[in-house]
């Protein structure tokens, strides 16, 4: 491809400035280059362009078009890319708790670099940082096999060979080259930088470049061939559709100047590839975090001092006091967080539904409104030509022949309707084609017009003084054809369109529609002064000559998808651009309780306040367009819902934008699939229900985990107040509370396959970091109890009441401290009673089993001496298992009350 314009030098920033300002002056001067290059070919004649890209209007040969792959490489931009694996290593180390553990390693390693206290920490260091890598780097490989389901595909123009001719056909977007010639038609993204050559029509959305949320017009440059006056923005060019951008309605053909960086979005991707603003689920781990934090940084300086006054050793307070922070900081949180979105990620793509971005699962369980449209959903996305009607509602041969001849010659996006008909026609072969008809022009099918038409020449028909006769064939919406008729066609007779006909036809088309059928009107119009190209305008004056009728039954599973969806609290609202009748018919008969249908009409009547108040009462919108939807969407937000958005078309791109989780489908079309978050593979709603679930099972083990940890840690810190208070001694030496939280930490790694109860999963589940303080002050204590009970246990009946005896107390205490956090974890995990009315999944039984043995093992192991335990004797285990069941028995009390006074656990 030669050079457009000459590549002027780069302008370096000021060596003084930073090393972020120069970037940024360095992507400037780059994407003011291009800009410069590009408005340079909008304004030559489309001819000279097909030179200088070294093409034609027949497109390139395969081998040509393998040849510019190997030379300007993949048709891609910058964006974000799994970094190497030593980056994700190093990245995992990156978290608030593995920096005050390393912190606090290196001041044990300045005491005493001989200290054990110094190698567990490091362990612990190592196998945080290690597991939360391990579990990114293959749910980063596991997304990326998972995004190879999705494709997005281009119409390009390529021949076989030099001399053969020009075919159209899909291909990667990755693999268009300069110098292809792109076909465009409504729901496409533009692939690269293309000047136009022929348009029809054409309205593109450029909110990705310029911010504008309504789509512009773009045209071809078929006057004079001459191009366009220069202009200093290419985005402003009416004859360039840049990458980036996509298709709202029309039809075109271009030819690529442009790919990859080169082009302009490339030329910002730069600026554009970064960190994504934070989720509701970024924010809350993040708050959680820090008020563990914030408690770690009150209470280790309060446990310090009280063991320096009352101990008198300041230095062995000091290591005890690192010992409770290590105690209290829950390290293993950033890993168990990775695990449970990775786990989630994986078992929703077993359930066909492909995760694009790892924190939409928890918005997609914290979801409590799903809006939807019902084609496909609610019902079979199988649409079948059910009847051709004349104005009367009887049969007419004529009504298909016409839906046939306006289907099959149009150019742009077929619809399913547009499908069904040539499939009725084609299998009887009533109608032939080809010679009785050629194509003149046609006017594409838009969302504002909600109609289409084709011009056609009637070969061999003379309509004038030597002119062939053109006919126009439009079809679309009931009430934007009749809004264009001034006759219909009565038996054969053309006949005036009185009000009284009008009245009577829309009786016809109402009727069906009642009956659970999408109706269309079919109009013609005989062209008087023939010509070459046709516009809007000249939809008027038409003929209306009946219907076609369309049947889409219901799906069989969606009347009980939708009892699951509301089972688990799910409020279902269908956003649909049928009319009316259509959809209160579908919706009820899928069970949806209807009531007042609000219009897209009606919509635009209401302002925020009014909307907000009516979206949370309507449940059916009908004839919506796309700037409704997403007002619909951002209404339901403003109510404090939290919002899913489940649609395919181009009309459906915004309202996927605006909702907390926009969810499409692989056979979407390419903007739908671009802008959701969450891709089902298969259009039903059962397979949303069970994404629904996984992603309340994610998000419920990683606040079990939150719950568990901090109140835990909460009440070991509280015993530890106490006891050094009142006992002359360490009530445990740094050494064995390192082990002790070792231990529990590694016995927590099972968390991410827990299950949860089914009670848990009815309701949407959102962050509340006020309620997990709450859970932490309540619960915590409880332990405690049992905690000093153990103390006075050891104090007075094993008289471990004096430091000679300190390590039998100290020992009695690290069982009873570590098998009541093991016990914890069952009460916690469930509202109901565990073990009886819930049971843990087989990998937290597993690993709770070994930490229970591991902490019985250790006093009577080869370890215990360098450790600092000793053996206790037989006696103390029933006084263990007393203090653990009473325990156990008060926790459930607690959780009890808790639960009837604020009404949730988790």
């Amino acid at each position: 491809m030669t050079m457009l314009t000459p590549r002027t030098p780069t302008k370096l920033a000021p060596p003084g400035r930073s090393r972020r300002d120069r970037k940024a002056a360095e992507l400037e001067a780059g994407t003011r280059r291009v800009a410069d290059r590009l408005a340079a070919v909008s304004a030559r004649p489309v001819v000279q362009v097909l030179q200088e890209v070294d093409t034609s209007r027949n497109g390139l040969t395969h081998t040509e078009a393998s040849l510019r792959l190997e030379r300007h490489g993949a048709n891609a931009v910058a964006k974000e890319r799994a970094p190497r694996w030593y980056v994700q290593l190093a990245t995992a180390y990156c978290n608030p708790f593995i920096g005050v553990l390393v912190f606090l390693a290196a001041v044990m390693f300045w005491q005493d670099p001989a200290d054990p206290g110094v190698v567990i920490l490091s362990v612990m260091v190592g196998i945080s940082g290690l597991l939360r890598f391990w579990q990114e780097f293959r749910s980063g490989r596991a997304a990326d096999a998972l995004k190879k389901l999705v494709t997005t595909t281009c119409a390009v123009q390529r021949r076989a060979g030099s001399g053969s001719g020009p075919t159209t056909f899909e291909v990667p977007m990755d693999q268009v080259v300069p110098g292809d010639l792109v076909k465009l038609a409504a729901g496409d993204l533009i692939p690269a930088d293309l000047r136009l050559l022929t348009a029809k029509d054409l309205m593109v959305g450029q909110a990705a470049l310029s911010g504008e949320s309504l789509p512009v017009a773009k045209a071809d440059s078929r006057a004079e061939d001459l191009g366009q006056h220069t202009t200093t923005d290419p985005v402003e060019a009416d004859n360039l559709c840049l990458m980036g951008t996509s298709v709202t309605s029309g039809t075109a053909t271009g030819v690529v100047v442009a790919t990859g960086a080169d082009t302009y979005f490339g030329s910002m991707a730069g600026s554009l590839v970064g960190e994504r603003p934070q989720t509701n689920f970024d924010t809350g781990v993040r708050k959680v975090s820090f008020l563990l934090i914030r408690f770690m940084l009150v209470m280790v300086p309060i446990v310090f001092m009280i063991n320096g006054f009352t101990k008198g050793d300041w230095n062995e307070a000091f290591l005890f006091g690192i010992a409770v922070a290590v105690g209290l900081t829950p390290e293993m949180l950033p890993m168990v967080v990775s695990a449970n979105l990775a786990r989630g990620a994986v078992a929703m793509s077993k359930r066909k539904v492909v995760v694009k971005r790892l924190n939409a699962i928890q918005n997609l369980g914290a979801m409590d409104v799903l809006c939807t449209d019902k084609t496909g959903t609610l019902t079979e996305d199988r649409i079948v030509l059910d009847r051709y009607l004349d104005v009367h509602g009887d049969d007419d041969n004529e009504v298909l022949e016409y839906g046939y001849l306006n289907a099959h010659f149009q150019t742009g996006l077929k619809n399913l309707m547009d499908q069904a008909v040539i499939d009725r026609v084609d299998e009887a072969e009533e109608v032939v084609v080809d010679a009785r008809f050629s194509m003149v022009d046609e006017i594409p099918f838009d969302f504002a017009r909600r109609r289409m038409s084709v011009v056609l020449n009637r070969n061999g028909v003379v309509g004038g003084p030597g002119r062939a006769e053109h006919v126009m064939i439009t079809k679309g919406a009931v009430e934007e054809v009749l809004d264009l008729c001034t006759h219909l066609t009565d038996r054969g007779e053309k006949v005036e369109l009185t009000g009284e006909l009008r009245t009577h036809v829309t009786r016809i088309a109402e009727e069906n529609n009642r009956r659970g059928l999408r109706v269309l009107a079919v109009a013609t119009r005989r062209i008087a002064a023939p010509r070459d190209t046709y516009a809007v305008a000249d939809e008027d004056g038409l003929t209306l000559v009946g219907f076609l009728a369309f049947l889409d039954p219901p799906k069989a599973s969606a009347a009980a998808a939708l009892r699951g969806l509301a089972d688990k609290g799910i409020a279902v609202k269908v956003v649909t651009g049928d009319n009316e009748l259509v959809a209160a018919r579908v919706c009820s008969d899928v069970g949806i309780a209807v009531g007042h249908v609000v219009s897209g009409a009606g919509v635009d009547t209401l302002d925020d306040t009014e909307l907000r108040a009516a979206a949370a009462r309507t449940t059916v919108f009908a004839k919506v367009n796309p700037v409704q939807k997403a007002r619909i969407v951002r209404a339901l937000q403003a109510g404090g819902h939290t919002v899913g958005f489940l649609g395919d078309g181009i009309n459906d791109a915004a309202a996927l934008r605006d909702a907390d989780v926009g969810i499409s489908v692989d056979t979407a079309v390419d903007i739908a699939k671009e802008s959701a978050d969450i891709i089902l593979l298969e259009k039903d709603l059962t397979v949303l229900e069970q994404g629904v679930v996984q992603g309340r099972t994610t998000f419920g083990n990683t606040i079990k985990y939150i719950k568990m940890t901090a109140s835990s840690n909460f009440g070991n810190v509280f015993s530890v107040l106490v006891a050094s208070a009142f006992i002359p001694f360490q009530p445990m030496l740094a050494i064995m509370l390192l082990v002790q939280n070792l231990v529990y930490d590694i016995s927590q790694l099972a968390t991410p396959w827990d299950r949860m109860d089914e009670e848990y999963l009815r309701k949407p589940r959102n962050w509340d970091a006020k309620g997990i303080f709450r859970f932490m002050v309540t619960i915590g204590p409880v332990s405690s109890i049992f905690d000093i009970s153990m103390f006075l246990i050891m104090w007075n009946v094993f008289g471990a009441n004096s430091e000679a005896h300190q390590a039998l107390f100290q020992s009695g205490w690290f069982v009873e401290g570590l098998l009541s956090q093991t016990l914890i974890v069952h009460m916690i995990r469930t509202r109901k009673i565990p073990f009886i009315q819930s049971r843990a999944s087989w990998p937290v039984m597993v690993m709770t089993v070994l930490a229970v043995l591991a902490g019985l093992w250790l006093p009577f192991s080869p370890l215990a001496a360098s450790l600092g335990f000793v053996a206790l004797p037989a006696g103390y285990f029933p006084w263990l298992v007393g203090v653990l069941l009473a325990y156990c028995t008060l926790t459930q009390l607690v959780k009890t009350w808790y639960i009837r006074r604020f009404g949730t656990w988790l």
